[in-house]
């Protein structure tokens, strides 16, 4: 059984539990045109779609299939964006991670942290093996972010989903520290 839904604190950052009253800056990150240029998802641009999103994010951390964080910089209750591990395999030792932040925040080394503590708690306390990240391939920011954390692109790869996404992979290492 996988652990229960844990909230993760950084340096600069609360990494917490997606809440009904977020739905407006859910509906901003999945419905943004230059949020969004990169990746294929359905939209929430009003209130309703936000919080059916909401609810559905909710369900699945209830149900321990996924873990979804809303980011939020520290003391503050404004979400900035959102991190997560799903699309689990059978045996949950392999993971998929998504992201997104707000425009007004990139460029911050926001996500770098937020990544690096997420995978930390996936290989950690999750016990995964396998972290996979898809990505555009004009996504060069993600791209980036990808490699300076230590992710691989996996040649060959292909998203049947996006033919336009590429494939990254980190492999938990022995012994290896993240944070």
């Amino acid at each position: 059984m996988s652990p229960i839904f844990t909230e993760i604190r950084t340096e600069r950052l609360e990494l917490r539990r997606l809440e009904t009253s977020d739905w407006k800056m859910v509906s901003f990150l999945r419905s943004d045109k230059t949020i969004n240029q990169f990746v294929k998802r359905p939209r929430a641009e009003t209130k309703e779609k936000a919080l059916e999103f909401i609810t559905k994010i909710r369900s699945g951390i209830d149900n321990q299939d996924l873990y979804y964080w809303k980011i939020a910089e520290k003391n503050q209750m404004e979400m900035i964006g959102s991190i997560c591990l799903w699309n689990f395999s059978k045996d949950r030792k392999i993971a998929e991670i998504g992201y997104d932040l707000s425009p007004d925040y990139q460029g911050q080394g926001i996500m770098n942290e937020s990544l690096k503590y997420v995978i930390d708690f996936g290989f950690r306390k999750l016990n995964l093996d396998l972290v996979e990240a898809y990505t555009h391939n004009q996504n060069s920011s993600s791209k980036k972010l990808l490699e300076k954390n230590g992710f691989s692109l996996v040649e060959g790869k292909i998203d049947k989903n996006n033919s336009d996404n590429i494939v990254y992979e980190l492999k938990k290492a022995s012994g290896k520290q993240w944070l």
